[in-house]
């Protein structure tokens, strides 16, 4: 006896990347993806701007600067990445320390997960570049495509989510 055919199971199984692609578009506002783009490039200048000219003000005081320019960049980059959200992308009303709270944890999530991985990603790109200097303004940039989409994802669903 043959087990019966599951047609959705076999249809979601053939998805071009394409139609997976446009398949998530259809749970994002396509308004407010292009104003998320916008205020993320925005956030990512500012954030990027930031940690790298923490790590060069550091670089001739503290070793391993870069770490220490992480943790202090953090909280400043948090709190205009979540203004810009707030104001422009999910257009809430109120909740300003509440949404500001969220966002923090989603945030801090990724700061701790960065952190953490920033040492070895360093030493890696080190390794394989040989760029000694440039390793630690490197590794920043390849963490924020990480970033990027999960705190995306996590501002929709908890940050900034409206009751209904």
């Amino acid at each position: 006896m043959e087990a019966p055919i599951d047609e959705e199971a076999a249809a979601r199984s053939n998805v071009t990347p394409a139609a997976w692609i446009s398949g998530l578009g259809r749970h994002v506002p396509r308004e407010q993806f292009g104003r998320y783009v916008i205020v993320g490039v925005w956030n990512t200048l500012f954030g990027y701007g930031a940690y790298a000219a923490m790590t060069a003000a550091l670089t001739p005081v503290v070793p391993h600067s870069y770490i220490l320019a992480s943790i202090i960049a953090a909280p400043l980059n948090i709190t205009v990445s979540y203004l810009g959200f707030k104001w422009f992308v999910f257009k809430t009303q109120g909740n300003y320390l509440r949404e500001w709270t969220r966002a923090l944890m989603v945030y801090g999530i990724a700061v701790v997960l960065g952190i953490m991985l920033l040492p070895p990603l360093v030493f890696l790109v080190r390794l394989v570049t040989g760029l000694d200097r440039a390793a630690p303004y490197i590794a920043g940039a390849l963490l924020m495509g990480f970033n990027v989409i999960y705190s995306f994802l996590g501002h929709k669903n908890f940050s900034f989510r409206v009751r209904g």
